[in-house]
């Protein structure tokens, strides 16, 4: 990640402010540091009623008495630096300090639907990430929908929302978590910081909550909704769901996302300021998906029997938004071939009718090793999809050393980038039916190329560790959310210190970010 670099310039205002009709007295007012965000302007309060106030000395110390407790509060605070006005676009924050890093935190997770029952691409991501958070020391609660909500988690404290089914999409479960249970709950943990997986209805909750407890804000993007609404329910909500995206993360302190396309596609959008957005950097767990759980039985399994035929393995959840039906076109180009689909989702039914008589298995749900043996066992895996924000399956697929064909959509290109195609695997256009076939027939019709792509995959994704993955988050874009928090209640506060500053004849106290 790139990261911006910080040139504080400090000033030394002048604490001499004379009447306003000297216009010279009152030219360093204009250098008075800027806490807002980009564009403000300082806000000038030339009452002269205040000014009279301010040279009034006989009054001065009943108004010392009377605004005791506003000027011990505002005292207390420190500043260590500001930042250029024209700089601040450009730079985000530093990192706070190393003992902030090594002191254990408290962090509340709204994860919306549950990562431990609903089978989607963040269920790993945000089961690793708990784990990884208590191994360091953090205590975590998870707030998420109810069904299925185990009794323990690596002693992470879980608490269940009751929920409701998603009018569209009727296995997708939504709460809205503001129950009084709930509410209390989190405000008992006195968190350090709330982190909320978005978009969704839970989302809301968690804002109202961090808000209500004046705690930064963290969300992570990780359901592209405007791609699925014209495939769901009518194409002009698409715009009323932007605006629903920017007012949820104009409102959070920091936005993470899966992958750097999915970042490009926000900052486009303006949903929030391009130094609020953050890449949560890729992991698999490269020891749960390995070529050594190839397994003859699975294999046997996935191909209805006919394990010497060449056997293409798709693994996710079955909608409609994942462009399957593209499938049918490329396997009645291939019928020495044969496909399994390991998932489910509403569109099975459908999809099990188009492949009707064809030479394709439906396993439904798989999990565990038996998940680890269906991806080792394949030839060659498939991604038609152009709706991924990143693409977890294609890492565990390339983990288990599968050579890997899918759409160059989404986040796709950042798992196989332009410099690693024909080496890791191969992107086609999406939806190019001859460019499919030109990527996938040499690895079917080759053994040597398919091992030589498997096993390069293989050693690619033993780079990206999700241990890795979730410190960066903790120790950085934690830290980063917490500063431009902090930033953001000096900057409610900086309308009182230049009225302390008219009224006491004094310099503003310091506001620090750390």
């Amino acid at each position: 990640m790139t990261y911006f670099s910080i040139n504080p310039t400090l000033y030394s205002p002048s604490t001499s402010f004379s009447s306003p009709r000297n216009p010279t007295k009152f030219s360093s007012l204009n250098k008075v540091q800027n806490f807002c965000d980009f564009r403000a302007k300082p806000i000038n309060l030339f009452s002269k009623k205040i000014q009279y106030l301010g040279n009034k000395r006989a009054k001065k110390s009943k108004r010392l008495k009377l605004f005791g407790p506003f000027v011990a509060y505002i005292n207390n605070m420190k500043i260590n630096d500001y930042r250029k006005e024209e700089d601040e676009e450009d730079n985000p924050p530093p990192l706070l300090d190393e003992e902030m890093n090594s002191k254990p935190r408290r962090i509340v997770l709204f994860v919306e639907p549950s990562p431990f029952s609903y089978v989607s691409g963040y269920k790993n991501r945000f089961q690793n990430f708990i784990r990884y958070l208590r191994e360091m020391g953090d205590e975590v609660m998870v707030i998420t929908t109810h069904e299925g909500v185990p009794q323990e988690f690596y002693g992470a404290k879980l608490i269940g929302s009751r929920s409701f089914p998603c009018p569209w999409y009727n296995k997708v479960p939504l709460s809205l978590a503001l129950s009084p249970r709930i509410i209390s709950a989190v405000a008992d943990f006195k968190p350090d910081i709330i982190h909320a997986s978005s978009p969704g209805i839970m989302v809301f909750g968690a804002l109202v909550i961090a808000k209500l407890l004046c705690v930064p804000l963290v969300m992570s993007y990780h359901t592209h909704v405007p791609v699925y609404i014209p495939r769901y329910t009518f194409s002009w909500l698409v715009q009323p769901m932007w605006l629903v995206i920017k007012f949820l993360h104009r409102a959070a302190d920091l936005t993470l996302v899966p992958s750097a396309a999915l970042a490009k596609e926000l900052l486009a959008a303006r949903v929030t300021a391009g130094n609020k957005i953050r890449l949560w950097n890729k992991g698999v767990d490269s020891e749960s998906f390995h070529p050594k759980y190839r397994s003859h039985e699975m294999r046997l399994r996935l191909s209805n029997g006919e394990h010497e035929k060449l056997l293409i393995v798709h693994v996710g959840r079955l909608g409609v938004e994942k462009s399957l039906d593209f499938l049918k076109s490329v396997m009645d180009k291939i019928p020495e071939a044969r496909i399994a689909f390991i998932g489910d989702g509403p569109f099975r039914p459908e999809l099990e009718k188009m492949f009707e008589g064809m030479p394709a298995v439906f396993t439904g749900m798989l999990q565990g090793e038996e998940l680890s043996q269906a991806y080792a066992s394949g030839d060659v895996f498939i991604m038609p999809s152009e709706s991924e924000t990143l693409g977890l399956v294609v890492l565990e697929a390339m983990s288990s050393g599968l050579p890997v064909v899918a759409a160059r959509a989404g986040g796709i290109p950042d798992i196989v980038s332009e410099d690693q195609e024909g080496k890791t695997g191969y992107l086609f256009n999406p939806g190019d039916l001859d460019d499919c076939l030109n990527k996938l027939v040499p690895l079917l019709r080759d053994s040597e190329l398919r091992d030589t792509i498997g096993q390069a995959a293989r050693e690619e994704m033993e780079k990206y560790d999700w241990k890795a993955a979730t410190k960066r988050i903790r120790n950085e874009q934690y830290n980063t959310a917490i500063w431009f928090w902090r930033k953001k209640r000096a900057l409610l506060l900086r309308p009182f210190q230049w009225l302390f500053r008219l009224m006491f004849q004094a310099s503003p106290p310091a506001i620090s970010y750390r």
